[in-house]
């Protein structure tokens, strides 16, 4: 087990250099923000200082080895677009409203997810069943944003019961919290459903119904409990894919979270910013991954071996 969680943690530290370089390196060839934080009839030598106060006069290897050594010692650098403010406080500012919304995307999956899995393989080859896969299927197709706008133009504008855009009280988190859900509630449906059907042929759940229990008994205690190893392993990549997909989500519903603050740290060329934001998003999808992984091997020792 040792060496199996050491293995583990070697992939995710290379996966994290990696994506440091990647992150980098895509930086810089989208634009010079010199360029938007000076005037238009700035002249060479604004641009000259300018470079050398904000490093980009250096090499591009010299350059990647000092944000290297400043993530290393915690600093996350200053940013261009907000000057004066640390890219680790903007994100620490913005980042409680992108949790608050991860968690209720999380429970909006889990409550609509397992119960619909579970009702659609009970009722297996029904109209319920048959409802269950258009769900399922709608949800892993529609784009988030399309979705997003579809429930602002209907509850919002058209019904007037819910607020489009912003940050207050439990309203404004309903339509963003079911746009970022659905479509996870959709994948998590599809694998409570798999996972329940290979449960409920199985000899245990037959030798239980010849024994007189009660059905609901058997569905929601041996079977769902039997079947939940896939579907609760499943909830750290979703976790994972929140924080990451939040970015368009939160466009869409104007939400001030960490996902907003990277669109508008990269509309202005915010190096220091879009960098820290995709790592952090990075390092987050990576830590669910390993986490997964380590508790597929707690769950199934054979996994340790494979």
């Amino acid at each position: 087990m040792q060496r199996y969680i050491l293995m583990r943690l070697g992939h995710a530290l290379l996966a994290m250099l990696a994506v440091s370089i990647i992150i980098f390196g895509l930086a810089r060839i989208t634009g010079d923000p010199l360029d938007v934080l000076l005037p238009e009839d700035a002249t060479p030598e604004d641009y000259e200082q300018a470079a050398e106060v904000w490093g980009l006069d250096k090499p591009l290897h010299e350059q990647y080895l000092v944000y290297i050594g400043n993530i290393a010692t915690g600093n996350l650098g200053e940013s261009i677009k907000w000057p004066g403010k640390n890219s680790g406080e903007l994100i620490a500012s913005r980042l409680p409203a992108t949790l608050q919304l991860a968690s209720l995307s999380l429970l909006v999956a889990g409550v609509i997810g397992v119960p619909l899995g579970v009702m659609t393989a009970v009722r297996r080859d029904t109209a319920v069943d048959y409802q269950g896969k258009v769900f399922a299927m709608l949800g892993q197709a529609i784009p988030n944003f399309w979705l997003g706008i579809i429930l602002m133009w209907i509850f919002g504008v058209m019904l007037g019961w819910l607020p489009t855009s912003g940050r207050g009280g439990i309203s404004h988190l309903i339509l963003p919290a079911l746009t970022l859900g659905y479509s996870s509630a959709a994948a998590l449906m599809r694998l409570t459903r798999s996972s329940m059907l290979e449960v409920m042929d199985s000899e245990y759940i037959k030798l239980a119904r010849i024994k007189g229990l009660n059905e609901r008994k058997v569905i929601w205690k041996h079977c769902l409990r039997n079947a939940a190893i896939a579907p609760v392993t499943y909830f750290g990549l979703i976790l994972g894919g929140f924080m990451t997909g939040s970015v368009v989500t939160e466009s869409v519903f104007a939400w001030p979270g960490v996902g907003l603050l990277a669109i508008d740290a990269l509309r202005s060329w915010d190096f220091q910013v879009v960098q820290s934001v995709v790592l952090l998003f990075a390092g987050v999808f990576i830590a669910t991954n390993l986490l997964v992984d380590l508790l597929y091997a707690y769950l199934d020792p054979r996994i340790r071996y494979t």
